[in-house]
């Protein structure tokens, strides 16, 4: 008897164990950038975006109202090769390895390697991930959330907006360099 209990104690702890997710995902790793030295943090108020005019179709205007939250993690270059590789790579597999995620795009813009991922469906999307990177810049994940946006005509909004900075407090973002 005492046989069968510790066989049976051993399956369902095995089982536990495999059944646990052990991939990184994107919401993890956000949350642990904040934490990390030398990473920037923010979440970009919507009063920070604005359209150029009103004289925009409604379409434009109805995909603005649609995004909900904007999150940017970069970590700056600041001659680390290694930390920026290492963030390279580790955002990579997040994105690439998830289920979750759907490639949108891929772009070189001014040297900046920039990869669009999306969650929810083609003509409805949930999220929005920019990820982008350069030895210039740095490394960095941008992350939009709304509610059934369209990737036409999100575009076509970014076309339209301009931002406010003097809607964004500064003081928001986590900068320790040590």
């Amino acid at each position: 008897m005492k046989k069968i209990a510790t066989v049976l104690s051993l399956v369902v702890v095995t089982l536990l164990m495999t059944s646990c997710n052990k991939d990184k995902s994107l919401q993890s790793y956000l949350v642990e950038s904040q934490e990390k030295t030398g990473f920037m943090t923010v979440d970009i108020p919507l009063s920070f975006l604005k359209l150029k005019s009103e004289d925009v179709s409604d379409d434009v205007k109805e995909t603005f109202k649609s995004i909900r939250k904007v999150n940017l993690v970069a970590l700056p270059y600041q001659n680390n090769e290694e930390a920026y590789e290492a963030e390279k790579k580790t955002i990579t597999n997040i994105l690439r390895n998830s289920d979750t995620y759907k490639s949108l795009m891929r772009m070189d813009v001014k040297g900046m390697k920039m990869n669009i991922y999306y969650t929810g469906s083609s003509d409805a999307i949930d999220e929005v991930i920019a990820f982008g990177y350069s030895k210039e810049a740095g490394v960095g994940v941008a992350r939009i959330l709304g509610e059934n946006m369209n990737p036409s005509k999100i575009m076509e909004m970014m076309q339209n907006i301009e931002m406010d900075p003097s809607q964004l407090n500064l003081k928001q973002f986590n900068l320790s360099f040590e």
